[in-house]
């Protein structure tokens, strides 16, 4: 890079992806700056520049120090290692250094502290709260949500008349003819641990989920407008219970709202749905499914007379991208979940439901929403 290069970087000012610094020394700080770029997207540490831009230079042998201890850090001051590249671009006021630091491949990244960093705008800040650790490891597939325990929710909980059907259906046998206990059952399910149930287990065979998940659960409101009003709605209800009653529910919930076209049928006919009832399972067990359970909050089902949202707790996880699940591609994020919601839903999984529903019915808009951390779907309703 030439100094003409660096100058013209320089006037874009700090961002997300690069950082100024006059100088570093101080080894617990640099492993910092490289965690948060490294749990990010990636960026460059210019060091011999101030933060208005200005080059002030290193001398030879800062610029030596600098090195060491940039080998230092990366190597044993941030797990897991990483390995910058260093360039140094000489200028009439002393070197500047330029660490490029890509974004990490086995994140999560801490310093020796135990510490975890993020970039936040042109600086980075420290994460502490327990959900967002979560949804880190989460995203490196070191963790699922959906095999979380929950907290006192044991045997007793379990919906024995509902799961003795499911096991009969799907194995031939109820758990008496097997000779083998509920909880062991459920356990070698992957569904309860040390008599225990998972968010997986209480979500499909629990009395009653919501005694101790109260948030994971369907909001639904219709309004008489295009838009959101505090008093005036056509319908609510908190949907709650088991997935499949929950998934039945909301569906019927929606069914409600939708008007029925003609479309040149006999007026005697019961005429088609203006969105076909198809597009909608997918949509739903898609929100069920692959909403971010690690995130307390509650699925929305807006019905609006243009319009009808589904917003799910969750951006797309990882490189997840719009245009790839409109592909096929998909990141199972409830692994566990899924396994069993093809014997409980119409679900098929091979990361097709997206597609499915759009050939169902094409107007529809995806929007992940990285900022407030949600995934929202906009079904467009035909016009009157």
């Amino acid at each position: 890079m030439t100094e003409f290069e660096l100058k013209q970087i320089l006037e874009k000012g700090e961002d997300s992806q690069q950082q100024f610094k006059q100088l570093i020394v101080n080894g617990n700080a640099l492993a910092a700056e490289m965690v948060a770029f490294s749990n990010s997207l990636g960026g460059k540490l210019l060091v011999g520049v101030n933060d208005d831009g200005q080059i002030t230079g290193l001398s030879l042998e800062q610029s030596q120090a600098l090195n060491q201890l940039i080998s230092n850090t990366a190597s044993h001051s941030v797990r897991p290692p990483i390995n910058p590249m260093t360039e140094n671009i000489k200028t009439a006021q002393g070197l500047v250094i330029i660490i490029r630091i890509k974004k990490g491949l086995n994140k999560p990244y801490m310093d020796t502290q135990g510490f975890f960093w993020v970039k936040s705008g042109a600086d980075k800040r420290r994460v502490t709260a327990r959900e967002e650790i979560q949804r880190m490891y989460q995203s490196a597939n070191l963790v699922h949500a959906d095999v979380m325990p929950v907290p006192n929710m044991g045997i007793e909980g379990l919906d024995r008349d509902y799961f003795n059907q499911f096991v009969l259906k799907q194995y031939g046998d109820t758990p008496d003819d097997l000779e083998i206990s509920s909880a062991q059952l459920l356990s070698n399910m992957n569904l309860m641990q040390n008599g225990i149930f998972n968010v997986a287990g209480a979500l499909l065979f629990s009395k009653t989920p919501q005694s101790y998940l109260p948030v994971f659960n369907v909001k639904a409101v219709a309004y008489p407008s295009e838009n959101i009003h505090l008093d005036a709605y056509i319908e609510s209800q908190d949907i709650t219970g088991k997935l499949e009653n929950v998934f039945q529910e909301s569906l019927a919930f929606l069914l409600r709202q939708l008007r029925r076209l003609q479309n040149q049928q006999n007026v005697n006919s019961m005429g088609k749905l203006e969105i076909p009832k198809s597009c909608l399972e997918e949509l739903l067990i898609n929100a069920l499914i692959h909403r971010d359970y690690f995130i307390s909050a509650s699925i929305r089902l807006f019905v609006f007379t243009n319009r009808i949202e589904i917003i799910s707790p969750g951006h797309l996880p990882n490189s997840l991208t719009i245009e790839h699940i409109k592909n096929g591609n998909s990141n199972i994020r409830n692994p566990v979940l899924a396994s069993f919601a093809a014997k409980i839903l119409p679900y098929r999984g091979l990361g097709n439901g997206i597609r499915r529903a759009l050939r169902a019915y094409p107007d529809i808009e995806l929007i992940d929403n990285r900022d407030e951390n949600l995934f929202k779907v906009v079904i467009k309703r035909p016009p009157l």
